[in-house]
């Protein structure tokens, strides 16, 4: 097989972990995008190996019966939506054998115990529009004009894209003020090639349970965006319904990272609170924040399912962000303490405990490796840990292991990662108790998890695994309101 050879009537069988066709000729897969099981297509081949092949879908033959029309025209170019036209149903199965497929294949996990933990998949209703955040790259069409989109996969090109069926409806309205906004004052957005112009990105967030807007124009450099500018963006953006406050980012580094560190108010209070189930939660601009505000809140129930707290017991809440888990938890346990490795997340956190009228939780900033090598008398009844895709370092789960908790909770964005994570719990005594997959990323192939891991004996004498100014909160009550 060679590249450019074009390839017909092949049926694809089966999708990658990264939503792709596969279809097989003599066993020699060949993974083809937006190609989806049961489709009968057409292929050039665009990369040929010895192993596998990389194809460009050239015509779809004979749809699949689970193939539906694409609510959005962009979704092939832009990527973002992977499996967008697999039936929702489908896209669920499709989730939930990833899943199981990582912790049979890199977790190790015996396929009698996968099925004895296994829980059916989460799923939304309404699969659409559930994204309270949105990150818009600014750049010039080809035509010269300002446009705004999102990146095709694995490049900097930008689709252009005004109406994203994920988002708000609201959202595409504040983009097209913007980008007239930018015309009529001639802000120039930022290129990359050429390491010059001043937009980069506009950020949108909102807060499902509230109704409130944050906007934040993300630019190469703040003292550039002089006061005509600042004004005149504001005049531009004042009259948005629900708007709750305006920041403005400066990330001045050439890198792939959307924010920097700096931000500055332009108008109220930069930030914005949401409402999860009794609980508010203050969102900054710089908030890590699960981005589908339903499936967190279902998220975050199964988990205290699973955690099965009681009001005597103490909890580790691991990457604990602007504190959300660890207020869910600390309405169950004796005690929550939370280490999180953003500064500006953990001042969040204490000011997010303050608005519930919670008491019984603490708060740290630090890098949770750091931590947990520096206090190695920590003691908790469960420990919950939510760390980002990269997964969580060897160390910090050989210490977790060594504390000895009865149950830990893990949730994942990438089950790939967990499961390789997991494997340190098994060779610590523990076992995989439950878990199920979460669609927290419809039409994508994206999916979140949380697993059960217990079964080690906490009876013996363990290592104490927080300190003793948290043991001692620990016993002195459960006030929290």
């Amino acid at each position: 097989m060679n590249k450019d050879d074009m390839l017909e009537g092949l049926r694809v069988e089966t999708l990658s972990s990264d939503g792709n066709g596969i279809a097989k000729i003599d066993g020699y897969p060949v993974f083809i995008k937006d190609a989806l099981p049961g489709d009968v297509v057409t292929a050039k081949v665009i990369k040929a190996k010895r192993d596998m092949a990389f194809g460009r879908l050239m015509s779809i033959d004979k749809a699949s019966e689970d193939r539906v029309a694409p609510r959005c025209l962009n979704a092939r170019p832009c990527g973002g939506c992977a499996i967008q036209e697999l039936d929702y149903d489908k896209q669920l199965a499709f989730k939930d054998d990833k899943v199981y497929n990582c912790l049979l294949r890199i977790g190790g996990i015996p396929a009698k115990i996968l099925d004895a933990a296994h829980e059916d998949p989460i799923g939304m209703d309404k699969p659409w529009r559930y994204r309270n955040k949105a990150q818009y790259p600014i750049g010039r069409g080809k035509d010269g004009r300002i446009i705004a989109g999102f990146y095709a996969g694995r490049t900097h090109h930008i689709v252009e894209t005004e109406e994203c069926y994920l988002n708000p409806p609201e959202f595409a309205a504040i983009l097209r003020i913007f980008l007239g906004f930018c015309e009529e004052y001639q802000v120039e957005p930022y290129d990359e090639a050429a390491c010059r112009g001043q937009i980069r990105h506009l950020v949108i967030r909102k807060a499902f349970g509230t109704g409130q807007l944050m906007i934040m124009p993300v630019l190469r450099n703040l003292s550039e965006f002089d006061e005509r500018h600042r004004k005149a963006l504001k005049e531009a953006l004042i009259g948005i319904p629900d708007l709750t406050t305006i920041v403005l980012n400066e990330n001045p580094d050439n890198t792939n990272v959307i924010l920097g560190r700096r931000t500055e108010i332009l108008y109220g209070s930069g930030y914005i609170e949401d409402k999860l189930r009794e609980f508010t939660f203050r969102v900054g601009p710089l908030s890590f924040y699960q981005v589908n505000s339903e499936m967190a809140l279902r998220l975050y129930e199964k988990a205290m399912e699973y955690a099965d707290l009681k009001e005597n017991e103490r909890v580790c809440d691991l990457c604990c962000g602007i504190g959300t888990i660890s207020l869910f938890a600390a309405k169950e346990a004796g005690w929550v303490f939370g280490i999180e490795a953003v500064p500006e997340a953990v001042e969040d956190a204490k000011i997010n405990a303050g608005l519930n009228g919670i008491a019984n939780v603490s708060f740290t900033a630090a890098r949770v490796e750091d931590y947990l090598k520096e206090n190695d008398h920590l003691v908790a009844d469960a420990v919950i840990l939510d760390p980002p895709r990269s997964g969580m370092d060897r160390s910090a789960l050989e210490a977790i292991v060594t504390a000895a908790p009865a149950r830990i909770v893990y949730i994942s964005c990438d089950p790939a990662t967990q499961a390789r994570d997991l494997k340190v719990f098994l060779a610590g005594g523990y076992h995989l108790a439950r878990y199920v997959a979460a669609d927290q990323f419809c039409q994508s192939h994206h999916v979140e998890t949380v697993v059960l891991m217990s079964g080690k004996d906490a009876s013996a004498a363990r290592k104490p695994l927080i300190s003793d100014t948290f043991r001692l909160s620990a016993a002195s009550g459960r006030s929290r309101r």
